[in-house]
């Protein structure tokens, strides 16, 4: 294993994310599990998965998702997921807390041929964390998506964080995954992108509506009602 950096596995290269060698992995994102999550919000925690699913599906990533115990108190996945991508692949598992630990999990990740892992999962201290691990344990490099991740406490968080580069796993936020797996706004499917991006940060509408509407004004020769007689 080699190392650029702290970060495992780059081999020299930039230890940023290739949208066309990537596939993502959202992991235990369960009703219940949601219930004891405490370091973000749990409607923000969810949007910010959804935002992972739909921009996938703009890239044609493959997806995984999985779930733990969800007929028992850890509850389903929520449905979201699997609607912003429809092409995700779920992977049941038999118990095993960590997800890499699942023969047909892990062959499933191998079988998509692709070396950089995108993953979150909930609770952040073990489903996040675990597998992340595990991952770049194997070789891969790995960028683990803490606000689309959820977990008991802000100080576990912050321990898992800590763990993770010290793993040689990426720690990132949503956004910032986001703009590195879009790469650029000159691109046909811009719109769709805005959409994303609105899903994670709803205040991010109310830049789209007032440029809209700076474009309609400018396109209508519309008058400013300070101009208005």
């Amino acid at each position: 294993m080699s190392a650029s950096g702290n970060t495992a596995n780059f081999n020299g290269q930039k230890p940023t994310i290739d949208a066309a060698d990537t596939a993502m992995l959202l992991i235990d994102h369960q009703s219940g599990l949601f219930q004891i999550v405490k370091d973000i919000e749990v409607p923000q925690l969810r949007a910010n998965a959804i935002a992972l699913a739909k921009a996938a599906t703009l890239l044609n990533i493959p997806v995984i998702t999985t779930a733990s115990v969800p007929q028992g108190p850890n509850g389903p996945l929520i449905p979201e997921i699997h609607e912003a991508a429809p092409h995700a692949q779920y992977v049941a598992r038999r118990g095993e807390i960590n997800a890499w630990d699942n023969p047909e999990f892990h062959a499933a990740v191998k079988a998509t041929g692709k070396k950089t892992l995108v993953i979150a999962g909930t609770l952040t201290s073990v489903c996040l964390a675990f597998p992340s691990i595990a991952a770049v344990h194997e070789g891969y490099k790995v960028f683990a998506v803490v606000d689309a991740s959820g977990n008991h406490s802000r100080l576990a968080t912050d321990l898992t964080v800590a763990r993770l580069a010290q793993a040689g796993v990426v720690p990132i936020d949503i956004m910032g995954t986001l703009s590195e797996l879009q790469g650029s706004w000159n691109r046909p499917d811009a719109q769709a992108w805005a959409n994303v991006y609105t899903q994670a940060m709803p205040h991010y509408q109310l830049l789209i509506e007032s440029y809209i509407k700076a474009q309609e004004v400018a396109n209508n020769h519309e008058a400013l009602d300070s101009q208005r007689k």
